[in-house]
Parts: C-alpha cells; sequence; structure tokens
C-alpha cells in the first residue's frame, strides 16, 4: 500500500509538562507502526509532527489513543496543508488573515520562511495569481525570484522598478513556457503602459502558469481585474505594525 502523510499537533496541558513525554509518544507511534518523518515545537507549548503511514486505520488508533492521554491536547490530526509543513519545518505558524481573499503575513525576519511558501504554491500545475504588498525596499521582489529559485522555476519581469523601469512589450520565445513565474509590477503596469504591453499582459494572464504581482490593490483599481481573481496574497512588512500606504509608491513611481 501507498504510504500516506499526516500532520499531528498537540499542546502540552499546563504544569504537566515532566522528562520523557516525547518518548512516551515516540514509543507509542512505533508500537503503531507509524514513522515520524519531521519533529519540531510549532509554538511555545505546542508540538507538530509530519508522520507516515501506508495503513489510515493505525491513525484513527493513534487517535482514539491520545484524545484519552491527560498530559497533552490534541490540537490537529489530519493531511498536511502547506501551512502545517512550514510550522514544522520553521518551528513557527504562518500568520493567516480573516479575509476573504487568503492572506499570508509576515515580517522581514520571517522572509526564509515566506521563501518556502511562495516556492511550494509554484511546484503547482496551472494557473495560479498571486498578491505582495509590502513598502519600498522590503524584500518583495527579491523574495520572488528567490522563491522561483527554489521551485526550480525560471523569472521574467513584465514589468518592474528593481533596476530601472522595465516595462515589456515581447517576450522571447524561451519566455512563454509554464516553467516560467512572471512578475508584475501593478504601478508600473497600470500607469505607464503601452498597448503592446496590455496585449502581453493579457496573454500571460491568460497562460496556466505562476504570475505574481506587486502592489495588487493599486493593479486592480487601475485594470479590469479583481481582487477576487487572486489565489492569494502576501504581506511583507518591516515589523508588525507598519503601516503599507500607498501614496507612497505613487510618488515614487511617477518620478520615472
Amino acid at each position: 500500500m501507498e504510504d500516506h502523510e499526516w500532520y499531528l499537533e498537540y499542546q502540552i496541558h499546563k504544569n504537566k509538562n515532566r522528562p520523557g513525554l516525547l518518548g512516551d509518544l515516540a514509543s507509542l507511534l512505533g508500537m503503531l507502526k507509524i514513522n515520524i518523518v519531521t519533529i519540531n515545537g510549532v509554538t511555545n507549548d505546542r508540538r507538530g509532527l509530519i508522520l507516515r503511514t501506508s495503513k489510515p486505520e493505525k491513525i484513527e488508533a493513534l487517535s482514539q489513543i491520545l484524545h484519552r492521554m491527560d498530559h497533552i491536547h490534541v490540537t490537529a490530526l489530519r493531511k498536511p496543508n502547506v501551512t502545517d509543513r512550514l510550522a514544522v519545518r520553521h518551528g513557527k505558524y504562518v500568520e493567516l488573515s480573516s479575509d476573504d481573499i487568503k492572506t499570508y503575513r509576515f515580517i522581514r525576519d520571517e522572509i526564509g520562511i515566506l521563501v518556502d511558501l511562495l516556492a511550494e504554491q509554484m511546484k503547482k500545475k496551472g494557473h495560479q495569481l498571486i498578491g505582495i504588498r509590502g513598502m519600498p525596499r522590503v524584500g518583495k521582489t527579491e523574495s520572488i525570484v528567490a522563491s522561483s529559485v527554489c521551485a526550480n522555476k525560471r523569472w521574467s519581469f513584465l514589468s518592474s522598478t528593481l533596476l530601472r523601469q522595465t516595462i515589456r512589450t515581447q517576450l522571447a520565445a524561451n519566455e512563454l513556457s509554464t516553467d516560467h513565474v512572471y512578475i508584475i509590477d501593478g504601478i508600473v503596469s497600470t500607469r505607464r503602459f503601452s498597448e503592446e504591453h496590455v496585449c502581453l499582459l493579457r496573454e500571460v494572464m491568460r497562460m496556466e502558469t505562476t504570475k505574481v504581482i506587486e502592489h495588487p490593490d493599486i493593479f486592480v483599481r487601475n485594470s479590469e481585474y479583481r481582487l477576487e481573481d487572486f489565489n492569494y496574497m502576501i504581506e511583507l512588512r518591516n515589523h508588525p505594525d507598519e503601516e503599507i500606504v500607498y501614496d507612497l509608491f505613487e510618488e515614487r513611481h511617477s518620478m520615472f
């Protein structure tokens, strides 16, 4: 039978943590012949594990035993999603907003986690539209490029101000493929554009591949696309309380 992975997360009850607790759990998993793939603390009092077994009934048996244990409280036992894997890999949960559009929030010190998240999404086949919000020089473009490398994808700028203002009107034949990640500056593409650029943009937006748009709110404000068209959003800040103010963006881009 094929092996399947599961995510187990549990919280240790206050005043009940003791030496050997993890060893007891590892022994239990061993008796059930469930393998531990990865283990890490995901918060101060929670631990997450990626498990692997070819027999789903073993997971059901594990669940029944764990819910009878006095020292821990099971908070998750499910097929692992991207954020579960990131939590175990980095020892920290990705903050997810409660907005209608799935929005992940990061600060600059968490760029490593952001790169991993984006890379996992870029590995998926088919159309994906990702927006990334953030102030100038916070690391938006660098994170997208690094994620493309991690996902073993090529990248092409349709519009950018990374080195100098770039507005593409055509792509080379080897740039038109599903192995590409297309990076778009939402301000440049909607403020300083030509009809040729708009045609190229529409062509790329129809392709079955990943598109990442910086400044997505300005992009939808001045184009035919809507926020509902995005699969999810990324917000990157220098610190948790930083406000993303678009007046500064528009003033900066008007200088070009």
